[in-house]
């Protein structure tokens, strides 16, 4: 299931849900989590830029 929620709403709650997590984290922790999500983000902008191209793709080209 999707939530759908304007920008605003959206950003409010991604604000809100970092700060209840870097209060419960030390600073090397927060660290961590940081990169580690920063690197989520990269790899399912990846998966899905790579999910569109191949949607897209011409019906010459191999899939695999």
């Amino acid at each position: 299931m999707v939530m759908i929620m304007n920008p605003c709403e959206l950003t409010a709650t991604i604000t809100a849900l970092a700060n209840a997590i870097a209060s419960k984290l030390s600073d090397n922790e927060l660290a961590l989590v940081a990169v580690a999500t920063s690197q989520l983000g990269d790899t399912l902008a990846t998966i899905s830029v790579q999910r569109e191209l191949n949607s897209r793709s011409l019906p010459n080209c191999q899939q695999s």
